[in-house]
């Protein structure tokens, strides 16, 4: 297991605490759904989507909860080589029906594989097809996940860059909540802009923006990354809950 997992490898630094912030956050924007199934993208690669998704999971299996993260980005896999774990078989090989001891089984089992961390298990992105939009946007994605949705607390969803190509956006249509990441100094705010309008208009739903990768200072602040898209009101319940937590934990 490599050092992107931070918030499994060192769970009191200061980086692991805004994950946990950011998986209360995302559970209060979704309060009023059960949320299921969580899609991470990000505008263009290298922004940090991948290190968001792996270390989000971790963060919610942190809380018990039974958390399965798949690496649906089956142009550029590595989810298996951060957890140190199989690719094959894989995401892009149930979609095609092949790669199982039974083909014809729909036993998901097959594919999953159970980490070093406690509640999580990953379902690896498989061979590189020459058609991934294709499986992704097929029936076989949706009956997957919710054949998933009843075997685990969690779905996370690490997904392609949404403006090289689609399969994020086509992804969202049928998850719960979709954040997108933006690196420092990397993303515009019309390719920004362009990607939230994509995806709110397949009917996909963003919870926010992940600002990712700020130069770090000698403040200890909640800087790091925040929500585009929080309305004033949900702020203000966010840092209420905060302050609860606060309280509890002098």
């Amino acid at each position: 297991m490599k050092r992107e997992l931070i918030a499994h490898e060192d769970p009191k630094s200061h980086v692991s605490e805004l994950f946990r912030t950011l998986r209360t956050n995302i559970q209060f924007m979704n309060s009023s759904r059960h949320l299921k199934s969580l899609l991470v993208t990000s505008t263009l690669p290298g922004e940090g989507k991948t290190w968001v998704s792996s270390n989000l999971a971790i963060a919610f299996a942190q809380t018990d909860k039974r958390v399965v993260l798949i690496d649906a980005d089956m142009r550029k896999c590595c989810l298996h080589d951060i957890f140190n774990v199989k690719a094959c078989p894989g995401l892009s090989n149930y979609l095609a029906g092949m790669g199982a001891e039974n083909p014809q089984s729909d036993d998901i089992s097959a594919y999953l594989r159970e980490t070093e961390i406690p509640n999580l298990y990953l379902l690896p992105s498989g061979n590189v097809p020459p058609n991934p939009s294709e499986l992704l946007s097929s029936p076989q994605m949706s009956h997957l996940l919710h054949k998933l949705k009843g075997m685990f607390d969690l779905i996370v969803i690490d997904a392609t860059p949404s403006k090289l190509v689609t399969d994020a956006v086509v992804l969202s249509r049928i998850v719960d909540s979709t954040i997108v990441v933006v690196g420092h100094n990397m993303t515009k705010k019309d390719d920004l802009t362009k990607v939230v309008k994509d995806i709110k208009n397949v009917g996909g739903n963003i919870a926010g923006v992940v600002y990712n990768q700020k130069p770090s200072t000698n403040k200890k602040s909640n800087e790091t990354y925040y929500y585009a898209s929080v309305p004033s009101t949900k702020r203000k319940e966010i840092e209420y809950q905060k302050q609860k937590e606060a309280q509890v934990n002098r």
